[in-house]
Protein backbone atom coordinates (compact mmCIF):
# COMPACT_ATOMS: atom_id res chain seq x y z
CA UNK A 1 0.00 0.00 0.00
CA UNK A 2 2.59 2.33 1.17
CA UNK A 3 5.13 1.60 -2.19
CA UNK A 4 1.62 2.63 -4.62
CA UNK A 5 0.99 5.38 -3.06
CA UNK A 6 4.66 6.75 -3.39
CA UNK A 7 4.19 5.82 -7.02
CA UNK A 8 0.83 7.80 -7.46
CA UNK A 9 2.23 10.72 -5.55
CA UNK A 10 3.10 13.62 -8.16
CA UNK A 11 3.16 16.22 -6.14
CA UNK A 12 6.39 18.34 -6.01
CA UNK A 13 9.36 19.09 -3.61
CA UNK A 14 11.11 21.48 -4.84
CA UNK A 15 14.29 24.13 -3.87
CA UNK A 16 15.81 26.81 -4.89
CA UNK A 17 19.39 28.43 -3.18
CA UNK A 18 20.66 31.56 -4.20
CA UNK A 19 23.72 32.92 -2.49
CA UNK A 20 24.84 36.72 -3.68
CA UNK A 21 28.43 38.05 -3.70
CA UNK A 22 30.02 41.08 -4.23
CA UNK A 23 33.14 40.93 -6.24
CA UNK A 24 34.85 44.29 -8.15
CA UNK A 25 31.94 46.21 -7.59
CA UNK A 26 29.32 44.38 -9.22
CA UNK A 27 26.60 41.91 -7.18
CA UNK A 28 27.11 38.20 -8.47
CA UNK A 29 25.14 35.12 -8.31
CA UNK A 30 27.98 33.28 -6.24
CA UNK A 31 25.78 30.11 -5.65
CA UNK A 32 22.51 28.92 -7.63
CA UNK A 33 20.96 25.38 -6.97
CA UNK A 34 17.44 24.62 -8.29
CA UNK A 35 15.13 21.70 -8.26
CA UNK A 36 12.55 21.17 -10.39
CA UNK A 37 9.74 23.07 -10.68
CA UNK A 38 12.00 25.89 -9.25
CA UNK A 39 14.52 27.31 -11.96
CA UNK A 40 16.03 30.76 -11.82
CA UNK A 41 17.29 32.63 -15.18
CA UNK A 42 20.45 33.72 -15.74
CA UNK A 43 21.28 37.29 -14.14
CA UNK A 44 20.02 40.81 -15.49
CA UNK A 45 21.79 44.11 -14.97
CA UNK A 46 20.07 46.83 -16.11
CA UNK A 47 20.98 49.47 -13.69
CA UNK A 48 24.32 48.44 -14.03
CA UNK A 49 26.60 46.02 -12.15
CA UNK A 50 25.49 47.42 -8.40
CA UNK A 51 22.21 45.03 -8.97
CA UNK A 52 21.57 42.17 -9.92
CA UNK A 53 17.77 41.02 -11.33
CA UNK A 54 16.95 37.68 -10.99
CA UNK A 55 13.91 36.16 -12.33
CA UNK A 56 12.17 32.57 -10.66
CA UNK A 57 10.65 30.23 -12.72
CA UNK A 58 7.81 27.66 -11.92
CA UNK A 59 8.06 25.17 -14.39
CA UNK A 60 5.40 23.02 -13.09
CA UNK A 61 2.51 25.78 -14.43
CA UNK A 62 0.87 25.77 -10.63
CA UNK A 63 0.95 24.57 -7.44
CA UNK A 64 -0.78 21.61 -6.48
CA UNK A 65 -1.69 20.20 -3.33
CA UNK A 66 1.02 18.38 -1.38
CA UNK A 67 3.83 20.50 -3.23
CA UNK A 68 6.46 21.28 -0.82
CA UNK A 69 8.59 24.62 -2.38
CA UNK A 70 11.39 25.78 -0.26
CA UNK A 71 13.58 29.21 -1.85
CA UNK A 72 16.25 30.30 0.20
CA UNK A 73 18.30 33.99 -0.82
CA UNK A 74 21.64 35.01 0.88
CA UNK A 75 22.41 38.39 0.06
CA UNK A 76 25.95 38.92 1.46
CA UNK A 77 27.25 41.86 2.73
CA UNK A 78 27.07 45.13 0.58
CA UNK A 79 24.88 43.43 -2.39
CA UNK A 80 21.82 44.46 -4.02
CA UNK A 81 19.24 42.01 -5.58
CA UNK A 82 16.16 42.65 -7.31
CA UNK A 83 14.08 39.22 -7.16
CA UNK A 84 11.07 38.58 -9.32
CA UNK A 85 9.09 35.63 -10.56
CA UNK A 86 8.29 35.10 -14.03
CA UNK A 87 4.38 35.26 -14.37
CA UNK A 88 1.74 35.03 -11.93
CA UNK A 89 1.60 31.69 -9.83
CA UNK A 90 -1.59 29.63 -9.84
CA UNK A 91 -2.35 27.39 -6.40
CA UNK A 92 -4.79 24.83 -7.56
CA UNK A 93 -7.58 23.58 -5.91
CA UNK A 94 -6.60 21.31 -3.18
CA UNK A 95 -7.05 16.97 -3.79
CA UNK A 96 -7.22 17.27 0.02
CA UNK A 97 -3.80 18.11 1.06
CA UNK A 98 -2.30 20.91 2.11
CA UNK A 99 -0.01 22.77 -0.82
CA UNK A 100 3.05 24.77 1.08
CA UNK A 101 5.88 27.09 0.14
CA UNK A 102 8.30 28.41 2.58
CA UNK A 103 10.81 31.16 2.11
CA UNK A 104 14.36 31.91 4.12
CA UNK A 105 15.86 34.78 3.47
CA UNK A 106 19.57 36.68 4.95
CA UNK A 107 20.44 40.31 4.10
CA UNK A 108 23.71 40.64 5.84
CA UNK A 109 25.22 44.40 6.73
CA UNK A 110 25.45 47.03 3.88
CA UNK A 111 22.69 44.95 1.75
CA UNK A 112 19.12 45.49 0.00
CA UNK A 113 16.95 42.68 -1.60
CA UNK A 114 13.66 43.59 -3.15
CA UNK A 115 11.46 40.74 -3.25
CA UNK A 116 9.00 41.44 -5.99
CA UNK A 117 6.82 38.59 -7.06
CA UNK A 118 4.09 38.58 -9.20
CA UNK A 119 0.75 38.11 -8.63
CA UNK A 120 -0.54 34.64 -7.16
CA UNK A 121 -3.81 33.23 -8.07
CA UNK A 122 -5.70 31.33 -5.08
CA UNK A 123 -7.79 29.18 -7.17
CA UNK A 124 -11.52 28.35 -5.24
CA UNK A 125 -10.97 25.19 -3.29
CA UNK A 126 -6.89 26.04 -2.91
CA UNK A 127 -5.47 25.01 0.54
CA UNK A 128 -2.10 26.96 1.07
CA UNK A 129 0.15 28.52 3.26
CA UNK A 130 3.04 30.49 2.92
CA UNK A 131 6.17 30.71 5.76
CA UNK A 132 8.20 33.77 5.14
CA UNK A 133 11.09 34.56 6.90
CA UNK A 134 13.74 36.90 7.33
CA UNK A 135 16.97 38.00 8.98
CA UNK A 136 17.81 41.86 8.46
CA UNK A 137 21.58 42.42 9.69
CA UNK A 138 22.03 46.08 10.85
CA UNK A 139 22.76 48.14 7.80
CA UNK A 140 20.67 46.26 5.74
CA UNK A 141 17.34 46.73 4.00
CA UNK A 142 14.37 44.60 2.66
CA UNK A 143 11.65 45.66 0.08
CA UNK A 144 8.88 43.05 -0.46
CA UNK A 145 5.22 42.68 -1.53
CA UNK A 146 2.69 40.20 -1.94
CA UNK A 147 -0.28 40.44 -4.16
CA UNK A 148 -2.77 37.68 -4.21
CA UNK A 149 -6.23 37.29 -6.20
CA UNK A 150 -8.48 34.48 -4.27
CA UNK A 151 -10.51 33.06 -7.36
CA UNK A 152 -10.88 33.47 -10.94
CA UNK A 153 -12.92 36.33 -10.64
CA UNK A 154 -12.62 36.71 -14.05
CA UNK A 155 -14.52 33.65 -14.71
CA UNK A 156 -16.89 34.75 -11.69
CA UNK A 157 -15.35 32.55 -9.57
CA UNK A 158 -14.77 33.19 -5.68
CA UNK A 159 -12.61 31.81 -3.01
CA UNK A 160 -16.05 29.95 -1.21
CA UNK A 161 -14.04 27.04 -0.39
CA UNK A 162 -10.66 25.96 0.80
CA UNK A 163 -7.95 28.00 3.30
CA UNK A 164 -5.14 30.65 2.66
CA UNK A 165 -2.20 31.50 5.24
CA UNK A 166 0.61 33.70 5.02
CA UNK A 167 3.20 34.13 7.97
CA UNK A 168 5.76 36.44 7.39
CA UNK A 169 8.57 37.21 9.77
CA UNK A 170 11.53 39.79 9.62
CA UNK A 171 14.18 39.95 12.68
CA UNK A 172 17.29 41.71 13.82
CA UNK A 173 19.86 39.94 16.34
CA UNK A 174 16.77 38.55 17.70
CA UNK A 175 14.52 41.31 17.80
CA UNK A 176 11.16 41.24 15.77
CA UNK A 177 11.05 43.60 13.49
CA UNK A 178 7.50 42.94 12.12
CA UNK A 179 5.89 39.43 12.21
CA UNK A 180 2.24 39.46 10.46
CA UNK A 181 -0.44 36.33 10.42
CA UNK A 182 -3.06 36.19 7.83
CA UNK A 183 -5.34 33.37 7.50
CA UNK A 184 -8.38 33.65 5.23
CA UNK A 185 -11.11 30.70 5.00
CA UNK A 186 -12.87 30.07 1.91
CA UNK A 187 -16.70 30.96 2.28
CA UNK A 188 -19.34 33.77 1.80
CA UNK A 189 -18.78 35.38 5.41
CA UNK A 190 -14.98 35.75 4.44
CA UNK A 191 -15.35 36.57 1.27
CA UNK A 192 -18.47 39.11 0.98
CA UNK A 193 -18.12 39.70 4.92
CA UNK A 194 -17.48 44.22 5.91
CA UNK A 195 -14.70 41.92 8.55
CA UNK A 196 -13.22 40.14 5.49
CA UNK A 197 -12.61 40.87 1.50
CA UNK A 198 -15.75 42.92 1.34
CA UNK A 199 -16.95 41.36 -1.66
CA UNK A 200 -13.14 41.98 -3.42
CA UNK A 201 -11.02 39.38 -4.62
CA UNK A 202 -7.66 40.71 -4.02
CA UNK A 203 -5.42 41.87 -1.18
CA UNK A 204 -1.71 42.96 -1.21
CA UNK A 205 1.06 43.55 0.96
CA UNK A 206 4.28 45.90 0.36
CA UNK A 207 6.68 46.44 3.36
CA UNK A 208 9.67 48.25 3.33
CA UNK A 209 11.60 47.71 6.43
CA UNK A 210 15.57 47.75 8.40
CA UNK A 211 15.15 51.92 8.09
CA UNK A 212 12.89 54.36 10.11
CA UNK A 213 10.28 56.51 7.61
CA UNK A 214 9.32 59.81 8.33
CA UNK A 215 5.55 60.61 9.04
CA UNK A 216 5.84 63.16 6.38
CA UNK A 217 7.13 60.52 4.19
CA UNK A 218 4.13 58.11 5.13
CA UNK A 219 2.05 60.73 4.09
CA UNK A 220 3.62 61.04 1.02
CA UNK A 221 2.77 57.67 0.04
CA UNK A 222 -1.19 57.91 0.84
CA UNK A 223 -0.88 60.83 -1.49
CA UNK A 224 0.16 58.75 -4.00
CA UNK A 225 -2.92 56.75 -3.75
CA UNK A 226 -4.88 59.81 -5.33
CA UNK A 227 -2.72 59.30 -8.60
CA UNK A 228 -4.13 55.75 -9.14
CA UNK A 229 -6.80 55.67 -11.28
CA UNK A 230 -9.83 54.33 -9.37
CA UNK A 231 -11.09 51.16 -10.42
CA UNK A 232 -13.97 49.62 -8.54
CA UNK A 233 -13.77 49.37 -4.80
CA UNK A 234 -10.25 49.40 -3.82
CA UNK A 235 -8.79 50.18 -0.55
CA UNK A 236 -5.61 51.16 1.37
CA UNK A 237 -3.73 51.60 4.48
CA UNK A 238 -0.31 52.95 5.22
CA UNK A 239 1.00 52.39 8.82
CA UNK A 240 4.38 53.35 9.88
CA UNK A 241 6.19 50.28 11.74
CA UNK A 242 9.44 50.93 14.17
CA UNK A 243 12.22 50.51 10.84
CA UNK A 244 9.57 51.22 7.98
CA UNK A 245 6.84 51.09 6.75
CA UNK A 246 3.38 48.79 5.56
CA UNK A 247 1.21 49.21 3.12
CA UNK A 248 -2.09 47.35 2.60
CA UNK A 249 -4.31 47.14 -0.60
CA UNK A 250 -8.20 45.69 -1.21
CA UNK A 251 -9.82 45.87 -3.98
CA UNK A 252 -10.46 43.80 -7.54
CA UNK A 253 -8.12 45.59 -9.70
CA UNK A 254 -4.94 43.74 -10.22
CA UNK A 255 -3.59 47.06 -12.21
CA UNK A 256 -4.33 49.59 -9.89
CA UNK A 257 -3.02 47.64 -6.60
CA UNK A 258 0.35 46.96 -9.11
CA UNK A 259 0.10 50.86 -10.14
CA UNK A 260 0.02 51.97 -6.61
CA UNK A 261 2.50 49.69 -5.27
CA UNK A 262 5.16 50.31 -8.24
CA UNK A 263 4.56 53.93 -7.14
CA UNK A 264 5.59 53.58 -3.76
CA UNK A 265 8.38 51.55 -4.22
CA UNK A 266 9.87 54.42 -6.73
CA UNK A 267 9.33 56.81 -3.93
CA UNK A 268 10.81 54.44 -1.40
CA UNK A 269 13.42 53.93 -3.75
CA UNK A 270 14.38 57.77 -4.64
CA UNK A 271 14.39 58.60 -0.75
CA UNK A 272 16.84 55.41 0.16
CA UNK A 273 18.63 54.70 -2.08
CA UNK A 274 18.98 57.57 -4.40
CA UNK A 275 17.91 55.90 -7.40
CA UNK A 276 14.31 55.60 -9.97
CA UNK A 277 12.68 51.96 -9.29
CA UNK A 278 13.60 49.81 -12.63
CA UNK A 279 10.65 48.16 -13.86
CA UNK A 280 11.77 43.83 -14.53
CA UNK A 281 11.60 43.08 -18.29
CA UNK A 282 9.02 40.23 -17.72
CA UNK A 283 6.86 42.50 -15.99
CA UNK A 284 3.29 42.96 -17.71
CA UNK A 285 3.16 46.58 -19.31
CA UNK A 286 0.05 47.19 -17.48
CA UNK A 287 2.14 47.43 -14.08
CA UNK A 288 3.90 50.58 -13.92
Amino acid sequence: MNSAIAHTDSSWKGRLELIYRAREGQTQVYCAHAKAPLKVQRPFYPEGPQICHSVILHTAGGIVGGDRLSQSFHLEANTHALVTTAAAAKVYRSNGREARQTINIQVDAGACLEWLPQESIIFNGAVYRQDLRVELAPGSRMLLWEINRFGRSARGEKFLQGQWRSHAEVWQEGRPLWIDRQMLEGGTAMVDGPHGLGGRAIAGTLAWIGEPVSRDRVEQIRRLWDGVPQMGTGEIGVTRLPQGVLCRYCGSSTPQVRNWFAQVWDSLRLSFLGRPSSVPRVWPLSSG
